[in-house]
C-alpha cells in the first residue's frame, strides 16, 4: 500500500514526538544512575551528567549494608503483594455483580460507588476514624484504606460487560451459580486486565509514602522504602552523613541519595516487561463496551 506524502510526514511527527517523550523519561534515570556510580568530588563539582564521573560504589555499599534499607525493600514488596491481592480481591467482587441486571438496586449502588470518586470526608475525618478504630502506627492502616479503586473497578466491570452474556446463561442453564461463573469463565477470560490492574495497583503501592507518612508515626519498623527515600532526600545533608555515619567525604549524600533512588526503582522496573502484553490487551480492552 502506497502512502501519501502527508501521511508520512505525520508518521515522521509522531516518531519524532515519541522519542522527545521517551529522552524526557530516560535522561533523568541516566542522571540519577550516573550520580549514584560518580564520585563525591565529581559531584560537587557539578561534572556529572549522564556518565559516571570517578566510578565509586561507596554508596551502593553503604545503601546494601545499612539493614534499615534492605528491610524497607523487603517490607516494602511484602507489602505490595499483600496489598495488590486484597486490591484485586475487592475490585473484582465489587465489579462481578454490578454486571447482573437482575442485581436489586443495581443503578443506586452504581451511582453510590461513582460519587466517591469525586466526594470524600477529607484527610482529618480519615485520621480520626483509623486513630478510632485502633489502626494506626499498624501495618493494616496501609492496606486496608486504600484497598479499593473506583476507577479500577469501572475498567474491571467494562471489562465484564464485554464478556458474551450467552455464557454466562450457558453455565446458568448447566447449574452453574455465580461464583462458580466468575471463577470458571469470567476470570479465565479477563487475565488481560487483572495484570494491567495489578500492575496498577502494585506501582501505586511501591510509590505510595503519603498514607505511611500520615498512619504510621514513629514506627519506623514498617515504613515503606519511598518514605525513607522521602526522609533521606528531605534531610540528610552532606554534614550530618558525615557525623552520623562516619563519613568525612564532602557531597556523600548526594549519592547516597540517589543510590537509594536506583535501590527503589529497579524492582518495579523488572516487573514491567513480564506483564507487558497484558498491559497493553487490558489498557485497549478494558473500555470496549460500557
Amino acid at each position: 500500500m502506497i502512502r501519501s506524502k502527508s501521511t508520512r510526514i505525520g508518521d515522521w511527527i509522531i516518531a519524532f514526538v515519541c522519542f522527545l517523550l521517551i529522552l524526557i523519561c530516560l535522561l533523568p534515570m541516566l542522571n540519577i544512575v550516573a550520580r549514584s556510580l560518580s564520585s563525591s568530588e565529581a559531584i560537587i563539582r557539578n561534572e556529572v551528567l549522564l556518565w559516571p564521573k570517578g566510578l565509586n560504589l561507596t554508596s551502593y555499599r553503604f545503601v546494601l549494608g545499612d539493614s534499615t534499607y534492605t528491610w524497607s525493600l523487603i517490607w516494602t514488596a511484602i507489602l505490595t503483594v499483600i496489598c495488590t491481592f486484597v486490591s484485586m480481591f475487592m475490585t473484582i467482587i465489587c465489579a462481578y455483580p454490578l454486571t447482573y441486571d437482575r442485581l436489586i438496586g443495581r443503578r443506586f449502588f452504581n451511582t453510590l460507588i461513582i460519587l466517591t470518586m469525586y466526594f470524600n470526608a477529607g484527610t482529618i475525618p480519615h485520621y480520626l476514624l483509623l486513630k478510632d478504630l485502633g489502626m494506626l502506627g499498624k501495618p493494616v492502616a496501609l492496606i486496608i484504606p486504600n484497598c479499593l479503586s473506583v476507577f479500577n473497578m469501572i475498567i474491571m466491570r467494562s471489562y465484564f460487560y464485554g464478556i458474551p452474556e450467552s455464557l454466562r446463561e450457558s453455565a446458568e442453564i448447566d447449574g452453574a451459580g455465580p461464583i462458580r461463573i466468575l471463577v470458571s469463565i469470567y476470570l479465565p477470560l479477563s487475565k488481560p486486565v487483572i495484570a494491567t490492574l495489578s500492575l496498577f495497583y502494585a506501582v501505586g503501592r511501591w510509590n505510595g509514602f503519603s498514607d505511611a507518612l500520615m498512619y504510621m508515626g514513629n514506627n519506623r519498623k514498617y515504613y515503606p522504602i519511598q518514605l525513607l527515600l522521602y526522609n533521606i532526600i528531605k534531610s540528610i545533608t552532606s554534614i550530618d552523613v558525615a557525623t552520623q555515619e562516619g563519613f568525612t567525604t564532602p557531597g556523600l549524600s548526594d549519592t547516597i541519595q540517589a543510590a537509594t533512588v536506583v535501590f527503589a526503582t529497579v524492582p518495579i522496573l523488572l516487573v514491567y516487561p513480564w506483564l507487558q502484553k497484558y498491559f497493553i490487551a487490558g489498557a485497549t480492552l478494558g473500555a470496549v463496551k460500557e
